[in-house]
């Protein structure tokens, strides 16, 4: 979230500060009790090693509280995408350990199988024959237009010499990877998809794509509802290094994040080190004080307290203060899901058998999806 002027970032703070409160509540939801029954809220998360603070504030909290607040006969369904993390280069070996912790991860900070269907994208086979149907009604057009492709491309000719440099140059997984995320989400019938702006193009395929099915083989019935998106209340967190970025695992600079297995000693180890400015005094100024900002909005959202409330406590001290505080609030609030992270994480049995008992429930919702789906295209009797 931009702000163009620290009025306005004060506001934008303090809505985000509240997003606790603020996504309880049924309307910014959009899961209310009365006529909203029955829904099926999707998403799915990348196997792509721990996650950090920026993670959980921004994306892994939110599912949390939606599937705490969602209504009883609404069906919730989270997936580890495997099969999309296979569109960059992976070490096999690291690959199935990031599978096993992040179903911990999921577990540890919330997650509850008995209210969700959580389960791995590649044990369920829906996924990729719903993705072969849907590819062959998708025009090449619209994946060529699609944000993540053309800025991988870019990437690509940036990092490479030779002005000759095009498509050829990538994979077509990741080319045609959008079809495959539609897929995941149809497969189940989806009704709403909780993810960030950063992937309002990816649903509107989903929606196009279901559009065009049910246009082409049910235009009657409309077979497939299209998907809305839950914009979710997002906290934007900033590396510990570089307040110009966000957090990030790719960042080469560890120091730069909290991981969420970090120990307490690392977490304060990681804010005493984080840069903030030579400025005296401590307020919240994120255009000329991103540093000290990023530092308060931290610890606004551990206490789930108002940003302008955080500030006066610091009226006439010190940074060295404010990181002492932020350090103890952001153990305080991890070290609960940090031990149950451990613990999971070594009973290997357990989360196999989990990660099975999802994906029967899983198979189950979308085998009678494929079941008319085939029949609807001709292949099935």
């Amino acid at each position: 979230m931009f702000c163009s002027n620290l009025n306005a970032a004060r506001l934008c703070l303090r809505s985000l500060s509240r997003h606790t409160r603020l996504y309880s509540s049924r309307t910014s939801t959009g899961l209310e009790n009365k006529n909203n029954a029955g829904r099926v809220v999707f998403s799915g998360i990348q196997p792509t090693g721990i996650l950090h603070l920026g993670n959980y504030l921004g994306a892994l909290l939110n599912w949390v509280k939606l599937q705490n607040e969602a209504h009883p006969t609404d069906d919730i369904i989270f997936t580890i995408v495997g099969w999309h993390a296979l569109t960059l280069p992976q070490n096999a070996k690291e690959l199935s350990q990031s599978r096993t912790d992040m179903l911990a991860t999921l577990l540890a900070f919330g997650i509850d199988p008995k209210r969700s269907v959580v389960f791995y994208q590649e044990d369920n086979q829906c996924h990729v024959e719903l993705s072969w149907i849907l590819s062959c009604i998708t025009p090449i057009g619209k994946l060529r237009r699609m944000t993540t492709w053309k800025s991988r491309l870019a990437a690509k000719r940036n990092a490479n010499d030779e002005s000759e440099v095009d498509e050829s140059m990538l994979n077509a997984g990741l080319f045609t990877y959008p079809i495959l995320q539609a897929a995941d989400i149809l497969a189940y019938r989806a009704t709403h998809v909780p993810v960030g702006e950063d992937q309002t193009q990816h649903l509107e395929l989903s929606r196009d794509l279901a559009d065009t099915f049910n246009r082409t083989f049910d235009p009657q019935k409309k077979f497939f509802p299209l998907p809305s998106q839950l914009i979710t209340p997002c906290r934007r967190v900033l590396s510990l290094k570089d307040p110009s970025a966000k957090m990030s695992k790719s960042s080469p600079d560890i120091s730069s994040r909290i991981l969420l297995t970090d120990s307490g000693s690392q977490i304060e180890r990681k804010i005493r080190g984080a840069v903030t400015d030579s400025l005296q005094g401590i307020t919240y100024d994120p255009v000329n004080r991103p540093g000290t900002s990023n530092l308060l909005s931290i610890l606004a959202a551990c206490e789930d307290q108002d940003i302008d409330n955080v500030v006066r406590r610091y009226e006439g001290k010190g940074h060295g203060y404010l990181k002492k505080d932020v350090a103890e609030a952001v153990e305080n609030m991890l070290k609960g899901p940090r031990a149950e992270f451990e613990r999971l994480r070594q009973d290997k049995e357990y989360l196999s058998n989990l990660a099975k008992e999802g994906a029967e429930r899983a198979k189950e919702r979308s085998r009678r999806t494929m079941q008319e789906v085939r029949t609807m295209i001709g292949l099935y009797s």
